[in-house]
């Protein structure tokens, strides 16, 4: 069960390779939690690699519970349904469901059955339901949850489905702290962007920290360029993500 890469490096490399695989056995917690809600065997979390064009992108398995028939089960979904999966979370957020070969193997949605789409064929091994995640321009694609026969209510869709979009939202947080972490936010760059976040103008913050409006500006420009963005709000929006504010 992998998800965070490992790296070699010095004690500063082997400390965050034990954070990232914390944060892994944390998620890996949650998902199992989520699955025996639905009497689900295994879980899988998809990510979508490449931008543009459903052709330039695929679809990636990058967390799952599947032991040694991890590669083939990944294989196989993608395969047989990777393509409508991009498609379908293209147009739509409804759950996805699919029974398996064999005569007993379902997945159920009765009191919500209208408020699904139904993948035709019992073509896997084990049937699925698969929650749909868009989070922008990175962090889409599905939280799977297999198995044999799978019923689940509407409630538990609806709450499974908010529960997956957390999952996939702390991922792209961990990858962005990765990232960024060489260009940690200093204390008052945060202290501006919290303000801003908070819906204050630059004259308000400058009066509230004792600084000149230049200044104020200056530290949101510093962090919106730490932060990779274009402008003021999604510096904000990121911050939030990444933990340096709320």
């Amino acid at each position: 069960m992998s998800y965070f890469v490992m790296e070699d490096g010095d004690d500063a490399g082997r400390s965050g390779r034990t954070g990232r695989a914390a944060r892994a056995a944390t998620l890996v917690t949650r998902l199992q939690a989520m699955q025996r809600q639905i009497n689900a065997k295994n879980f899988a979390v998809l990510r979508i690699n490449g931008r543009g064009m459903p052709a330039a992108r695929k679809l990636t398995c990058v967390l799952h519970n599947w032991g040694v028939a991890s590669e083939a089960n990944a294989h196989d979904l993608i395969k047989v349904y990777g393509d409508e999966l991009l498609q379908h979370l293209d147009r739509s957020l409804l759950p996805v469901l699919w029974d398996g070969q064999g005569e007993h193997q379902a997945a159920e949605a009765t009191d919500f059955r209208q408020f699904t789409r139904r993948l035709e064929g019992r073509q896997l091994s084990y049937s699925g339901i698969a929650f749909p995640i868009r989070l922008g321009a990175q962090g889409n694609g599905y939280v799977v949850f297999a198995g044999s026969y799978l019923d689940a209510s509407g409630e538990q869709i609806v709450d499974l489905h908010g529960r997956s979009a957390h999952i996939m939202t702390d991922m792209l947080a961990a990858d962005e702290k990765r990232f960024f972490k060489a260009e940690a936010l200093s204390d008052r760059e945060i202290a501006c962007l919290q303000m801003a976040g908070d819906g204050h103008i630059s004259e308000e913050i400058a009066e509230k920290m004792g600084l000149s409006v230049h200044t104020v500006n200056a530290y949101l420009g510093a962090a919106t360029t730490k932060l990779d963005s274009v402008n003021r709000i999604q510096a904000i929006a990121k911050a939030i993500r990444l933990g340096y504010i709320s």
